[in-house]
């Protein structure tokens, strides 16, 4: 068997582990094998790769590696579950700056030819011009997550113009590097351009629409690789960077249809510019009725069916652990248990499933908001746990609100609800929820982590 047969074997199998790995990330019961088998591919690649190809420096690209697992490691031990957001926009910045790079770097191996055929320079300048605005866009949703960045929606008539002008402009530069492509100063600016729309396009999004930002970024970054591919001559890569790009840009439509909003409203809407009126909050805070830990236990304890709805509040203070030692506690007592999750709950597509699979709650304990939505009426009490925007009926019974339209889950037609959160205030599309005023919800006020723990104490002394 030659060498190359070998090589193109090699690719075979590892895109079939690509394939395989991302169709088991679709459960979280088979998510982290569906990891190790892409990690697998992405190694067997890589080796394959790198004997596959003259490689000038093995040293260097050892030390690479060497150095970007020890990074990897530490930032796996060390990021909390609230950073992951923000993590994982800083995975899609690198990756998209990675194929800035090798386009890059292609780019200055073959300007020395006499020529470059078209179909090298189209993709290099493509591989540069998407890797770049995926660089800038995703650090930018890293500090709106952060808080770095403002979370609203800065728009203006500034931005608004300048999107459309310099994206021509980009046009125009990849056209001039094909016709010209030794032009060393056009392919600098294809590069400074670039990494300039990608801070306006995400500056004018909401941080409540970080979610569909995030995916999208994911796709950027695969279509950037797919183009790097292409400049590369590399068949993986680009049949990886197509996985990639096509299953971030499907995540997002997903995340769109949940939140009844057209991409092109979340990318050019600017929702979220405009918060609520904190009076209205103030005006309202004595229609809520409090409660405590002692007085929700007992509400709990003799409930038939419980379902807790986990958001954004859940991973603030850290209390998937307590919510899966509540759930254990009421199912000793008899008391049906399951989890509501809604596809944009958190700052990340999946963020409230992976909590939870930390927590080591049980895969079948948790139900999508299409599979459980008709049974909160059904259900005894409901406990939010800092969702606020996923339940907020004004998506239902407000047409003039700005959310009228997104899919909750009902937890207001459940027979009880019990919401922990720390304040009234609106959560991060900055709108009031008229749930914390429903007569049939009780408030309690407090970090959820010391709620939780709080209540199961209580419900043991029963």
């Amino acid at each position: 068997m030659t060498l190359l047969e070998i090589v193109n074997i090699s690719y075979l199998v590892s895109a079939v582990l690509f394939i395989v790995g991302l169709k088991r990330l679709s459960s979280p019961a088979t998510a982290r094998s569906g990891n190790l088998l892409a990690a697998t591919a992405m190694l067997l690649a890589v080796v394959i790769t790198l004997i596959d190809r003259e490689v000038l420096d093995y040293i260097q690209i050892l030390s690479g590696i060497v150095l970007g697992s020890i990074i990897g490691a530490v930032f796996a031990r060390s990021i909390q579950m609230t950073a992951m957001p923000q993590m994982v926009a800083i995975f899609n910045g690198l990756g998209g700056a990675a194929s800035a790079l090798v386009a890059s770097g292609e780019y200055l191996k073959l300007s020395s030819y006499e020529s470059i055929g078209i179909e090298y320079s189209f993709t290099i300048a493509l591989g540069a011009f998407i890797g770049s605005v995926t660089l800038s866009g995703s650090f930018i949703a890293f500090g709106k997550l952060q808080g770095i960045v403002t979370s609203n929606a800065v728009s203006s008539m500034v931005v608004r113009g300048s999107n459309p002008i310099l994206f021509i402009a980009l046009v125009g530069m990849i056209a001039g590097i094909i016709i010209a492509p030794e032009n060393d100063l056009l392919f600098l600016s294809l590069i400074i351009t670039s990494l300039v729309l990608g801070i306006l396009l995400v500056m004018p999004i909401g941080g409540a629409d970080m979610p569909v930002v995030i995916a999208l970024l994911n796709s950027y970054s695969g279509m950037a690789a797919a183009a790097a591919g292409f400049a590369l001559d590399n068949l993986l890569l680009i049949i990886s960077g197509s996985l990639v790009g096509a299953s971030g840009f499907i995540l997002t439509q997903i995340m769109c249809d949940a939140m009844n909003r057209s991409i092109w409203n979340v990318m050019f809407g600017a929702f979220g510019a405009v918060t609520a009126d904190s009076s209205d909050t103030n005006n309202q805070v004595n229609q809520a009725i409090s409660t405590t830990a002692e007085d929700s236990a007992i509400i709990l304890a003799y409930a038939k069916s419980v379902i807790f709805v986990p958001g954004y509040g859940l991973a603030a203070a850290q209390a998937q652990h307590q919510v899966r030692e509540l759930a254990t506690l009421l199912q000793s007592r008899g008391v049906d248990v399951r989890h509501a999750i809604h596809p944009v709950a958190g700052r990340m597509p999946g963020h409230m499933n992976v909590l939870l699979a930390e927590a080591d709650v049980p895969y079948d304990q948790l139900y999508s908001m299409e599979d459980i939505n008709e049974d909160f009426e059904r259900t005894d009490v409901a406990v939010v746990v800092g969702a606020n925007d996923v339940t907020n009926p004004v998506s239902r019974d407000v047409p003039a609100s700005p959310i009228y339209g997104m899919p909750i889950l009902n937890v207001d037609m459940a027979k009880t609800i019990i919401f922990i959160k720390r304040s009234l205030s609106p959560g991060f599309a900055g709108i009031d929820n008229p749930l914390f005023y429903n007569p049939k919800t009780r408030m309690l006020f407090d970090d959820a982590r010391r709620a939780l723990t709080e209540i199961v104490n209580a419900i043991k002394t029963l």
